[in-house]
C-alpha cells in the first residue's frame, strides 16, 4: 500500500523504508546533513548582489515603431564568480505584446573583478518618456541549489517620438513649393505677393495680372508673375481635449493631428515661414516659439512626444485668447480639432470672429474611414441601419464645415492617412492665392 501522511513525508526525506521504524526529527537532520551542508555552501559561494555596479548607456530616443537599444554594464567587484539571471524591468508599453519576458531577461556569468555588457532592445508601443524600473539580479551558487536576490536602481529614460509617417509626402509637396517659389518655369500669380517678372499672356491668366504699360511698349500682352511671400507666421494649434482621445483605427485622433502638423511644419519651414506650436485644452500643454528654421522640426517632435489627450472639454475661449497672445500679428492659424457639431457650435463658433478678424484660419479634422464604409453598407437590416447612421453623421460634419466656411475659415476634413497631404495642399493653395 502506498504510504500516506507523515510516513510519506519521512519516506520522501530519505529515511529507512516505511513501516520498519519511525525516526525522530533529529534523525532526519542527521540523515540529510550532507544535503543541508551542500545548500549552505552553495549559498555562501553565490556572488553577492548588493555590491554589483550597474551603469547604463545607449539610445535616449526612438521613433514610435522603431527599436531602441539600451546597454547595461554589470560589474562584479567580489572575489566570487557571478552566475546570475537578470531582469531589466521597463513599463509594459516598452515592448511589443507578448515579448516582455524574452526581451527583459538575461543570463550572465561574470568572473571576479570583471564586467559584462547586456543589451535590452525596447520596442515601444506608445509615445512619451519610458523610464527604466528596477534591475533585479538572482545570483546562483555553483550547484544551483540556492540563490541570492536583490534589486538595483539604474535610471534611464528613452523618449518615444512621433513616427512622422507622412514624411513620404514631403518631396512631392516641396516640388510644388518650388513651382510656387519661382524656381521652375511654372510661375503662379498670388494677389498681394512679391512681384517677380513679366511674361507673355496665356489664355486663362487672370486679367488683373496684365501690365498695361509694358503691353503698350511691345507687340504682345505682358503679364506680371509673382513670387509667394516668405517669412509668414504659421501657428499650429493642437486641441488636446476629450475629442482628441477618440480612436480612429488603432490610434487616437491626436496622433493623426500630430502627424499632419509635422508635415506642414516641415513644408512651411522650407518655404521660409516661421512655425510655432500651441497645444491646449484647458491650459497650455505645449508651446514652441521662436525657433530657427533648422531647429523647428526637432523642437516640435520633442514637444509633441509628450502630448496625451485629456478627458476634459476644451475651453474655446481660453484657446482663442492664448492663440491671440501667441500670434499678436497677422498669421495663418491652423487649428487641428474635431468637427463634431456640439463642440464647434457651442465652443468655437461664438469666439471664431476674434480669430478671423486678424488672422487667416484653417481648421483640420480627422474623419473616421469606418463611417464612409458604413454609409455604403447594404444587404441586411443591420447594414441599412448602419448606413443611415453613417449618412446622418456625415451630414452633421458637412453642415458644421459649411458653418465654418461661412465665417471665412478654410476646412480640411480627411481620414488619418489623407489628412497630412490634404493639409499641406491647403497650405500651398493659400500661399499661391496670396492669402498668407
Amino acid at each position: 500500500m502506498a504510504p500516506t501522511g507523515r510516513a510519506a513525508l519521512l519516506a520522501a526525506l530519505g529515511t529507512l523504508p516505511v513501516g520498519i521504524w519511525e525516526p525522530s526529527w533529529a534523525g532526519i537532520l542527521a540523515v540529510n546533513a550532507p544535503l543541508a551542508l551542500a545548500c549552505a555552501c552553495d549559498y555562501a559561494l553565490a556572488a553577492p548582489v548588493r555590491r554589483l555596479g550597474l551603469l547604463r548607456s545607449g539610445d535616449t530616443s526612438a521613433r514610435l515603431g522603431e527599436a531602441a537599444d539600451v546597454t547595461l554594464t554589470v560589474a562584479n567587484p567580489s572575489n566570487r564568480p557571478l552566475r546570475a539571471e537578470l531582469r531589466d524591468a521597463w513599463p509594459p508599453s516598452s515592448w511589443l505584446p507578448g515579448t516582455e519576458v524574452t526581451a527583459s531577461r538575461h543570463h550572465l556569468t561574470i568572473p571576479p573583478g570583471e564586467r559584462r555588457r547586456l543589451t535590452t532592445r525596447l520596442r515601444p508601443t506608445r509615445r512619451g518618456d519610458r523610464q527604466a524600473d528596477r534591475v533585479t539580479v538572482r545570483s546562483y551558487g555553483p550547484l544551483g541549489l540556492f540563490a541570492r536576490q536583490g534589486s538595483h536602481r539604474a535610471p534611464w529614460t528613452v523618449r518615444v517620438l512621433p513616427p512622422f509617417t507622412s514624411r513620404k509626402h514631403l518631396p512631392s509637396k516641396l516640388a510644388r513649393l518650388r513651382e510656387l517659389d519661382g524656381r521652375t518655369s511654372v510661375l503662379t500669380r498670388g494677389e498681394g505677393t512679391e512681384f517677380d517678372s513679366l511674361r507673355e499672356y496665356i489664355p486663362g491668366d487672370d486679367t488683373r495680372s496684365i501690365d498695361w504699360r509694358a503691353t503698350a511698349r511691345q507687340s504682345s500682352v505682358a503679364v506680371r508673375t509673382w513670387r509667394p511671400e516668405r517669412d509668414r507666421h504659421i501657428l499650429l494649434v493642437l486641441d488636446t481635449g476629450r475629442t482628441s482621445a477618440g480612436r480612429v483605427g488603432d490610434a487616437p485622433r491626436l496622433d493623426a493631428s500630430i502627424d499632419a502638423a509635422l508635415l506642414l511644419a516641415a513644408l512651411a519651414s522650407r518655404a521660409g515661414d516661421r512655425v510655432d506650436l500651441l497645444a491646449y485644452d484647458r491650459r497650455v500643454r505645449a508651446l514652441v516659439q521662436g525657433r530657427a528654421a533648422g531647429d523647428v522640426l526637432p523642437s516640435l517632435v520633442n514637444a509633441m512626444a509628450l502630448l496625451e489627450p485629456e478627458l476634459v472639454e476644451t475651453d474655446a475661449r481660453g484657446l482663442t485668447a492664448t492663440a491671440l497672445r501667441t500670434a499678436p500679428r497677422r498669421a495663418l492659424i491652423v487649428l487641428l480639432t474635431s468637427l463634431d457639431a456640439a463642440p464647434v457650435e457651442q465652443g468655437l463658433l461664438p469666439v471664431l470672429s476674434r480669430l478671423t478678424q486678424r488672422h487667416t484660419v484653417l481648421v483640420a479634422s480627422v474623419a473616421d474611414p469606418r463611417i464612409a464604409r458604413m454609409a455604403k453598407s447594404r444587404g441586411t437590416t443591420d447594414a441599412v441601419y448602419e448606413a443611415a447612421a453613417a449618412a446622418q453623421s456625415q451630414a452633421d460634419r458637412h453642415r458644421t464645415a459649411e458653418q465654418l466656411r461661412r465665417h471665412g475659415v478654410t476646412v480640411v476634413d480627411a481620414t488619418p492617412d489623407n489628412l497630412a497631404p490634404a493639409l499641406a495642399d491647403a497650405y500651398l493653395a493659400l500661399k499661391a492665392a496670396g492669402r498668407l
